[in-house]
């Protein structure tokens, strides 16, 4: 009898040892006292357990682990971390705001706010920002509650009565809602779980997002996968400069790519619409075209462009030697192909496309770059400025224009950009000098070389062409 009551009494064996430490600590005093005492007792036990094993690591010499094996598929722990993973994205998707909720809470503030008389926009003091709270967690449920903290609050311009714009507070949980939603549907196809996306990882996040897309739905189902292909390359062409095939995630979703592909959620209507779309690199009309350009490039049609093919991109208007070197340090860098002629692929065509056509971001110009350092110097100096501008002045006078001074233009971009060595420009000068963009394009293109130097007649012919409109209206 008594053998039974001892086994009932026996503790389970748990295979954790914090656990039977802990448990042999508790029934060793039946007077534990206040809450205090076991958590600075607790504090005293783990502080000397972290001492004895730093004490052994310096004395063995061992070198913190800073790589740790990823899980192979099929194994537990895999199954566990992928199991993990679900239950957690689960969790935050309940947690997130949907459709009804979003529209729920602009009623909510529409109903219970005023009208300011004088600027005719709808705001909400901090006093009634509180209680408008308390409805919405009534209405929709405590998922809302986080939007409504003091700090947040506090993060929006407030007018002299201490007030926020409630459009301004309703803007902000819509793209924090769709931010959130965003960095959900991308760590679902994080295979690996490590924080990045590789293309074809990133090619189907875009292919779910097409039919929620008004502007894409129309889309022919042949033409999917290249559109898809188009819109990925634009992501990893600058969220992955070092070209490691992986973007990380957080970089995708900061980053003016994921905002212009969201644009597309409007509807587009009228010819003002269809100029817009063929601005954003992620619009059908623009994916079309930049596919009908290589294509009728491609005049033997075997799939690539040579340099000769390549100088009838943007009506022949890029300079002989830019292409050259294009070739140079992005199409012939790295390959080693024997017997063949080194022609430019679709991939290394959508480079080119993206870095003239953003030669103002760091990312395009730093491909330019590269072209224009003829030397691999790190750095353009005066000799590289002649030899660079003096196809750029074959084409300005073959076209009718005036003669050119190559010094005199070497000498205004000495003055534009300000070099921190007077003896040469390196990427660094140009990036920081805000004019990167035009240089590159005075240096590689005879078109963008007669924008800058027509560029007061320009801007006097963009501003009578705006006060006409306004006259319209």
């Amino acid at each position: 009898m008594s053998s039974s009551v001892d086994q009932d009494e026996a503790p389970v064996v748990s295979s954790m040892l914090w656990v039977r430490n802990l448990r042999r600590y508790i029934r060793s005093d039946t007077s534990l006292g206040s809450e205090a005492k076991m958590e600075n007792e607790t504090k005293r036990i783990l502080l000397n357990m972290y001492k004895e094993k730093h004490l052994k690591s310096e004395k063995s010499g061992v070198i913190p682990s800073f790589y740790k094996k990823k899980p192979e598929d099929g194994s537990i722990s895999h199954t566990v971390q992928r199991l993990a993973k679900y239950r957690f994205l689960k969790k935050q998707s309940d947690i997130l705001l949907n459709a009804d909720d979003l529209d729920a809470l602009w009623l909510c503030f529409r109903e219970n706010c005023l009208v300011d008389e004088t600027t005719g926009s709808v705001k909400v003091s901090y006093e009634d920002f509180c209680q408008i709270a308390s409805l919405c967690i009534e209405q929709i449920g405590t998922k809302c509650r986080r939007f409504f903290s003091p700090s947040n609050f506090m993060k929006f311009e407030k007018d002299e009565s201490g007030r926020i714009a409630i459009l301004s507070f309703y803007l902000y949980v819509m793209r924090t809602v769709s931010l959130t939603q965003a960095r959900i549907d991308m760590s679902e196809l994080d295979e690996d779980s490590d924080g990045f996306l590789q293309p074809y990882e990133m090619e189907a996040y875009i292919r779910g997002l097409i039919p929620n897309l008004a502007q894409l739905r129309d889309m022919p189902v042949e033409f999917v996968q290249m559109y898809c292909h188009i819109a990925t390359h634009k992501f990893f062409f600058f969220c992955d400069p070092n070209r490691r095939g992986k973007a990380c995630i957080k970089k995708i979703l900061l980053s003016n790519c994921l905002q212009e592909l969201m644009e597309l959620h409007q509807e587009s209507d009228g010819e003002v619409a269809d100029n817009e779309q063929s601005d954003n690199w992620f619009s059908l009309v623009s994916a079309q075209r930049i596919c009908d350009t290589f294509i009728d490039l491609d005049k033997d049609g075997n799939g690539t462009l040579s340099e000769e093919e390549l100088q009838e991109y943007a009506d022949g208007t890029l300079t002989d030697i830019f292409i050259q070197r294009a070739f140079d340090e992005h199409v012939r860098h790295g390959k080693t192909v024997i017997g063949l002629a080194w022609e430019m692929d679709f991939e290394s065509f959508l480079d080119f496309v993206l870095a003239l056509e953003h030669k103002d971001t760091p990312e395009g110009l730093t491909y330019i770059f590269k072209c224009l350092d003829l030397q691999g110097k790190g750095y353009l100096s005066a000799a590289d400025i002649h030899i660079l501008f003096r196809d750029v002045r074959e084409k300005w006078v073959q076209i009718g224009n005036y003669e050119l001074c190559t010094e005199d233009v070497r000498d205004e971009i000495w003055d534009m950009v300000r070099p921190v060595d007077p003896l040469r420009i390196t990427l660094a000068d140009m990036l920081l000098c805000k004019q990167g963009g035009t240089i590159a394009s005075m240096l590689i293109d005879v078109r963008g070389f007669w924008a800058h130097d027509n560029r007061e007649n320009l801007l006097q012919e963009d501003g009578e062409s705006i006060d006409i409109e306004v006259d319209r209206l």
